[in-house]
């Protein structure tokens, strides 16, 4: 069903859903793996305190700390400490450590030191570009290079191609996701269920359907592709992060997480895409509630079918959620004479693949699938892998609520982080992948455009489809038509 954004956890969490991994599962998984990275000659590290994360942060002559722990913590720090400060003490560390406030430097020293300086820097600046939207924060990365450039003139010519990117980056941000797509009217939802005539008889459609713009249903499937990967190319790993109210883990207090400024923007991205989310489940719910004669009903229920499958087969599962999503809105599975016209067989295959049951476990057999297959993939048609973008969310919200943030001695749980940190790099990969299917700005601009059914709306064209069978139903109706001829 399509999903709503709600205060604090942004997202509804119901009861019976199980986390997709609990602390207990976590640590038995983290122990096959082996330990977590720690400082070089110390001891592995499942928590420590926040002074000794950042000091493994900050590289040295002979050290650069590991791929995952940078990705790891960089993600998780915001928690505890805003991004600015946590580069200023960063920078602190490191003129302390290398003595780059002294003259004249130590050139041997610094010649080992400035390269991994730089790839920190840069690796910050391409994952996490938002941290440096404030000027201040730039101004410490032109600082901590200003030190090492008297070493080697190379260190200003590698920054400032750091520096493009990161502006092409957030220029490429400030668009935002609903920015960057066709916007939706913000009357879509009301204008087909306000014009809509509540007679016996339904008027001729007052809009283009999905198969008058597109009847190939592998097309449909690809442009849809083009919308789900354009939306999650606008989501940071932070806004992962930004989401959800946090506990205090020693006295149970619930608490706003820190959100170091507009907490609205930082989230903005993620609401957008479940907005899209819920529009895609009306349309379809629509398009079907649409057609006055049973048969053209029953081709459109058909359509999506194949456009669903075709969706699985892409490796797609946002769509497919959606789709499925909105053919089980109770004003389309109530259209039994409709349902019993067409081809189905295909449909419930697929709800088979999408069922809850065991905590989605055929949905995440079929998504470890997809990813295997993206490792392996020699094109990027194989590479694609769109995760059901509500449950990846669900997952990541039940670790935050399940672990504790700090341990009671006050450190932090870097054990819960570094599995943060394994679920949003996951999907920080996926994301990333070109989408290979050429666009089509009709059919683009339809699925952003085209006026939707409210849920009253919905209900009133499934009745005028097919008449109420209960007395409640009748009532409904009844009270619907009232309310539409009162408009008019």
């Amino acid at each position: 069903m399509p999903q709503t954004a709600c205060p604090g956890t942004m997202f509804t969490t119901p009861s019976g859903f199980s986390p997709h991994l609990t602390c207990a599962e976590a640590e038995e998984e983290e122990a096959g793996r082996g330990p977590v990275a720690g400082p070089p000659d110390g001891p592995p590290m499942g928590s420590a305190s926040l002074e000794t994360l950042i000091q493994n942060l900050v590289p040295t002559a002979d050290y650069y700390p590991e791929k995952a722990y940078v990705f790891t913590f960089l993600l998780s720090a915001r928690l505890f400490i805003p991004p600015p400060e946590l580069l200023a003490r960063v920078c602190e560390l490191c003129i302390q450590q290398q003595h780059l406030d002294q003259s004249p430097l130590d050139t041997a020293r610094v010649r080992k030191f400035a390269p991994k300086i730089l790839r920190l820097l840069t690796e910050w600046t391409e994952t996490f570009p938002s941290d440096f939207r404030e000027e201040r924060t730039v101004g410490l990365l032109k600082d901590m290079v200003h030190r090492i450039a008297p070493c080697d003139e190379a260190y200003w010519k590698n920054f400032n191609q750091v520096l493009q990117k990161l502006n092409q980056r957030l220029t490429f941000m400030s668009r935002g996701g609903e920015e960057s797509v066709v916007k939706v009217s913000p009357n879509a939802s009301s204008y087909v269920s306000d014009k809509l005539v509540a007679f016996k008889s339904k008027p001729p459609p007052i809009q283009k359907d999905t198969l008058s713009i597109c009847n190939d249903p592998y097309t449909l499937a690809q442009q849809l592709t083009h919308v789900e990967l354009e939306h999650l190319s606008h989501i940071g790993p932070e806004e992962f992060v930004q989401a959800f109210v946090q506990k205090d883990p020693l006295d149970g207090t619930p608490r706003q997480q820190p959100c170091f400024g507009d907490q609205k923007k930082k989230t903005s991205n993620l609401e957008a895409y479940v907005r899209w989310f819920n529009r895609l489940c009306y349309l379809v719910a629509t398009e079907i509630c649409m057609p006055a004669k049973k048969k053209q009903r029953a081709l459109v229920i058909e359509f999506f079918i194949d456009v669903a499958r075709e969706c699985f087969n892409i490796g797609n599962f946002n769509s497919l959620m959606a789709i499925i999503s909105g053919m089980n809105m109770s004003p389309v599975s109530r259209l039994k004479k409709t349902w019993a016209k067409a081809k189905t067989a295909k449909f419930f295959i697929l709800e088979h693949q999408m069922d809850p049951t065991g905590n989605f476990y055929n949905y995440r057999t079929a998504l470890r699938g997809a990813a295997h297959r993206s490792q392996t993939a020699n094109s990027s048609r194989e590479k694609i892998v769109i995760p059901f973008f509500s449950l990846l969310i669900k997952d990541i919200y039940f670790l935050n609520e399940g672990c504790a943030n700090r341990l009671p001695n006050g450190h932090v749980n870097f054990e819960k982080f570094l599995d943060l940190g394994r679920q949003v790099g996951e999907f920080i990969i996926w994301k990333q992948v070109e989408c290979p299917f050429e666009e089509d700005q009709a059919i683009l601009h339809y699925l952003h455009t085209a006026p939707i059914f409210s849920e009253d709306g919905l209900y009133l064209a499934s009745y005028e489809s097919e008449s109420p069978e209960n007395q409640v139903e009748k009532d409904r109706w009844k009270a619907l038509r009232s309310n539409v001829l009162g408009k008019t």
